[in-house]
């Protein structure tokens, strides 16, 4: 099977690899030259497969260079429709979009799984769901969305710098995570899978207040703990049920073990 990979990032390349390792033909997509792979180095709004073999499945990873507004259109909404004239000319049986969980903010301090509806409060999440619409209404059943909750597992700088320089919250502020090679490994999962939902949530299912990660990373640091006042309830409490029902396995099922190793290396 020939497989194209439209942005190729972090998570891209670890998807990759799994499908090279069972046999299966890759090709990568991005703006930078990659030289590790069959490579395309092109920007998504002038994309051009014409001289590509034909194309059984596509995964369509892309993150903005920025996070305002006007560079999510760019990224993920006014790109999709060069993506999918460029892909109509090849015989797309799997269409794989990765989206966020970003489309559930809406649902603020409540539950979210894979039946409950998309409710956006900001314009990236509406930027985000109308993209994952333009793929569904060009691929139809062909296309599968996945929304992935926090992606950890290659630093922890960002935590640490958080842990050092927070001394007081005042929120009951959930968050949830998903290891970035169980992302990768189900990613890879869903170019051969047979019976596929049309989209899936995934994250380890263990929503955890933020003051309380923070608290434990300044135990670890030996760091003053920060006072706590909880003010308002804020994010959302998220649970990857058509993951589950799947039976899909994590290897990193437990965040604090992955955070422990790597303040220890």
């Amino acid at each position: 099977m020939h497989i194209l990979f439209i942005g190729y990032g972090k998570t891209s390349q670890r998807v990759a690899k799994h499908l090279f390792a069972q046999g299966h033909q890759i090709t990568a997509l991005s703006r930078t030259k990659k030289t590790d792979i069959s490579h395309l180095c092109q920007d998504v709004a002038q994309i051009d497969l014409s001289r590509l073999d034909s194309i059984d499945c596509v995964y369509i990873l892309l993150s903005p260079q920025e996070r305002s507004i006007q560079s999510y259109k760019d990224t993920y909404l006014n790109s999709a429709k060069a993506i999918i004239q460029a892909l109509h000319q090849h015989p797309i049986q799997r269409c794989i979009v990765v989206s966020s969980t970003r489309v559930y903010n809406g649902h603020v301090g409540g539950t979210v799984n894979d039946d409950t509806a998309v409710a956006v409060n900001d314009e990236q999440g509406q930027i985000l769901y109308d993209m994952e619409q333009a793929y569904i209404q060009a691929f139809a059943e062909r296309c599968v969305i996945v929304r992935p909750s926090g992606i950890y597992g290659t630093s922890i700088n960002r935590m640490r710098k958080l842990a050092q320089n927070t001394t007081y919250y005042e929120q009951l502020h959930w968050t949830n995570r998903i290891h970035i090679n169980d992302l990768a490994r189900f990613l890879a999962v869903l170019a051969t899978l047979d019976l596929m939902k049309s989209h899936y949530i995934v994250s380890d299912s263990k929503p955890y207040p933020l003051h309380e990660v923070l608290m434990w990373f300044q135990r670890q640091c030996g760091l003053p703990l920060l006072e706590y006042e909880s003010m308002a309830e804020t994010g959302k409490k998220i649970y990857a049920t058509h993951l589950q029902e799947l039976g899909f396995e994590f290897e990193h099922p437990n965040c604090f073990d992955v955070y422990l190793e790597q303040l220890k290396a």
